[in-house]
This record gives structure tokens, sequence and C-alpha cells, in this order.
């Protein structure tokens, strides 16, 4: 008789297990498509077809995981937390961020951080023209128009701190969605402490005493330096403003933005 309730047990509980978890449809799907990676990387590569081959593979011993460096700060101008997870596990939407951190300072991990998300799009920084590939991509609830809360912020110097030291990743690569998409984006928002940050090394910030600006001194090039894609001049002007100046989001460059920027060329 207690061999009967076995099977009924085991089936209670996952039903149970389903019920409290409404993203456990999602959940397996991502470890089906997991598994597919797994099973790649761990097949000897086979013999290669370049060349003359070879007459037997043969694997290194001598490897490990390519590790994050860039992390892209979002902010999801969406109406709640709730809204951007359900469209991060919608396969139509084609978008995706390693972390997903609410108001309430609640974080959620969406992604293995070895895996690349989809959240950079077109995008440019330096000489990096594939920002996916290479960062780790973190989403703040926000709808684009208002400040941060305190807890969330908490909570995001938290994980940053974490990516800092798991990753090893410098300081300047702490960078907006802005900063490498500026023909496109605006996020994080003004209301983003930038500053703040910086001040915990995520991040730079120009210095309070600023040098007066040289006379042939390239507000473009520099801008190039600092790594922002200046094809289009403009906006990248617009970028660099919403991050580091927060407020008179055009394109004009005066003196005092100028001996900002004059400073922060130093600083990469």
């Amino acid at each position: 008789m207690r061999k009967q309730f076995v099977p009924i047990l085991s089936a209670f509980a996952i039903i149970y297990s389903c019920s409290s978890n409404p993203y456990a449809p999602t959940n397996k799907e991502y470890k089906k498509q997991a598994k597919v990676f797994v099973k790649s990387l761990t097949d000897i590569p086979p013999v290669s077809e370049i060349g003359k081959p070879a007459q037997y593979p043969v694997g290194t011993v001598n490897f490990n995981l390519r590790k994050p460096n860039y992390v892209i700060i979002h902010h999801t101008a969406q109406g709640a937390c709730e809204k951007t997870l359900s469209t991060f596990i919608n396969k139509k939407s084609q978008v995706s961020a390693h972390y997903v951190v609410c108001k309430d300072g609640t974080v959620h991990h969406m992604l293995n951080d070895y895996l690349r998300a989809w959240h950079g799009g077109v995008a440019k920084w330096g000489t990096l023209s594939d920002i996916n590939s290479v960062s780790i991509g973190i989403e703040l609830d926000n709808n684009g128009n208002e400040e941060f809360p305190e807890e969330q912020i908490k909570s995001l110097t938290l994980l940053l701190s974490k990516l800092k030291k798991d990753y090893n990743i410098p300081s300047s690569n702490f960078i907006g969605h802005s900063d490498i998409a500026p023909l496109r984006k605006v996020d994080p928002n003004a209301f983003f402490p930038w500053k703040k940050l910086s001040e915990y090394g995520f991040g730079n910030w120009p210095d309070a005493i600023l040098d007066s600006v040289p006379d042939n001194f390239n507000s473009v090039q520099a801008l190039r330096i600092i790594g922002y894609d200046t094809k289009d001049s403009l906006a990248a002007i617009k970028a660099f403003k919403l991050h580091f100046l927060q407020k008179n989001n055009d394109s004009y460059l005066d003196d005092s933005t100028k001996m900002i920027l004059n400073n922060l060329i130093k600083k990469y």
C-alpha cells in the first residue's frame, strides 16, 4: 500500500513545484538550451578540414572559460519589474540581460555570467563592435524618467562589487547603454548616480579641480579616446553629457564641459 503512494506523492511534488514557481516552464527551457551548449563544449574538437588533415583529434588540457570584461547598465523603460521578466522569457522579444534589479532591491540573475545575453544591440565602444560578447548586461526597473530608489542602488552596488571581484573588471569598464549606443539609447537616465558609483570604483568621474583646456584641444578626438563612437559626433556629445553632466542634454560643448572632457581622457 505504501508503494502505491510513492508515485502519487512524486507527481504531487512536481505539480506543486510547477504551480508555486510561475517561471518553471521557462526555467525548463533554459536548462534544455544550456545542455546544447554543454554538449558542444565537452565534445573534443574534430579533425580540421582546413589544410592537411591530422591523423587524429587532439584536445589541449590548458583552458578555462572566457570571462566578461565590461558591465553595461540599462533602465527597463517598462512599468514594472515583472513586465521585464516577462519580456526576457518571451522568445519573440529577442532581448535579455544577465541581471534585473527591481526597485525594492530584488535581484534576478537570469543568465549565467559566461553566456552571451542580448542586451547591447547595435553598439560600439572603442574598437569593440560586439559588446554582447564581452559584457554583462544589468537592467534596472525604471520608467526612464524617475529617480532610482536607495534599495535598488544598494543592491546594484553589491552586485557590481561581486562582478568586479569575480572577473577583475576595470573601473573604466562600467558604462551605460547610451554610452555604447548614443544614436539609439538614453539609458540609464539622468537620475542615475554615476558619481556615487564612481566613488566605489564603478566607472570614472571627473576630478573636482579641472585644468584649463589646451588651445589645440580636439573634442571629438577626446570623445573617441574615452570610447565613444564619433561617427555621429553630435550624438556622442549628447551621450557624454547625459553620463557626466546629467543635465543640458544637447550637443553644445562649452568651455566647462571641455574641461571635464579634457580631465576624463586621462582616466581612460
